[in-house]
């Protein structure tokens, strides 16, 4: 299933078995949700559907994945917001949000649930 994932989150049409084209992997998105937690990610940004995240010091993810842009600079696509929760600074030198040490798996799964908010 993380192959699905990663084909969608590469911008593939190829759906999973009952899924319709460019949605995401359901599994990614649930463990999405999950990492953010983990990572408390809440502790800055609110996050619907994320239990406890409800941070005000950094602005919140409701309906992330119909925004144009991430932190209000670079396009906002499933592969670049990996990029952007693995290493923030390498893309916007100087920006408030701090690297956690988030594996590119992990990245991928928190950016199919972010992309899944509409």
């Amino acid at each position: 299933m993380l192959a699905l994932a990663g084909a969608w989150l590469l911008g593939s049409t190829v759906p999973a078995a009952g899924q319709g084209a460019n949605e995401p992997d359901r599994a990614a998105v649930q463990r999405g949700r999950a990492l953010l937690a983990q990572y408390q990610c809440g502790s800055c940004h609110a996050i619907p559907g994320v239990a406890g995240a409800r941070g005000d010091s950094a602005g919140t993810l409701d309906a992330f994945g119909r925004r144009s842009y991430i932190a209000g600079r670079l396009a906002n696509t499933p592969g670049r917001l990996a990029a952007w929760i693995v290493a923030p600074q390498s893309l916007v030198p100087g920006t408030a949000m701090p690297a956690l040490g988030v594996s590119d798996a992990d990245a991928r799964d928190m950016a199919a649930y972010l992309m899944a908010l509409r």
